[in-house]
């Protein structure tokens, strides 16, 4: 186990490397323009002293961003070798890099994608200070549901296979987990704080670079991880 965890947080830490590098550069823009944009918006009243930068937005783009991607990644890919360690074989009967493969799509989906339709990422600008709390309440609390619909949806899955075959029994499993999340998504509230005028495109190209992050980040991870794994096999092997 050991070991397999070591292999986790290397692919973890190699994967955070390629996000950083797509959120540096595709990221990195919108949330300067964001920030542009608050600055304008913002008037200070007389005499109201400017804010201390405690952290200058040089650092919080460089080693900030690289530091935070970084430890997330490791985690992740530490998380996701225990992960492994309980599904290969268990609930998945496929070869290593296939095993990674579908573990990786299927959290990026639950853990991620799901929650992100619902609560999309947003920039600085957007989302009042007073409600970030409850925001990461209901954000949090969508991720909840996500997993919770997948744990349902797979005893319904594996109890189909014997009488409906592996297929179908996939579909059976896929529009459970369809059906729960969105009368989850649709149960919980709508936040909406985007302020007037605020650049719809920005929006856009920021969300897309949170996905995108993301995208790679899990990605990466399945592919590396599949790989290494994959690799030890074939050496004991010989």
């Amino acid at each position: 186990m050991g070991a397999l965890l070591m292999r986790g947080m290397i692919a973890g830490l190699i994967a955070s490397l390629l996000a950083f590098g797509f959120a540096k550069i595709i990221g990195e823009p919108q949330v300067d323009r964001a920030i542009a944009f608050e600055e304008a918006a913002h008037t200070p009243a007389p005499g109201e002293a400017e804010e201390p930068e405690l952290v200058s937005r040089d650092v919080q783009a460089s080693v900030g961003l690289l530091t935070g991607v970084a430890l997330y990644g490791t985690a992740l890919g530490g998380l996701f070798a225990l992960a492994y360690a309980f599904i290969s074989g268990r609930l998945l009967h496929l070869p290593p890099r296939s095993t990674a493969l579908v573990i990786a799509a299927v959290g990026f989906l639950v853990l991620y994608l799901v929650p992100y339709l619902k609560y999309p990422a947003n920039p600085p600008a957007v989302g009042q200070g007073e409600t970030i709390s409850y925001r990461t309440e209901l954000y949090f609390g969508m991720i909840v549901f996500s997993l919770f619909a997948l744990a349902i949806a797979i005893s319904f899955g594996r109890q189909a296979f014997d009488t409906l075959g592996g297929w179908t029994a996939s579909i059976v499993g896929a529009a459970v987990y369809l059906v729960l999340v969105v009368i989850a998504a649709y149960a919980l509230p709508v936040i909406n704080e985007v302020p007037e005028k605020f650049p719809a495109d920005l929006l856009w190209n920021f969300r897309i670079a949170s996905l995108g992050t993301q995208f790679i980040l899990w990605a990466a991870i399945g592919l590396l991880f599949g790989w290494l794994i994959a690799g030890d096999r074939e050496r004991l092997a010989r």
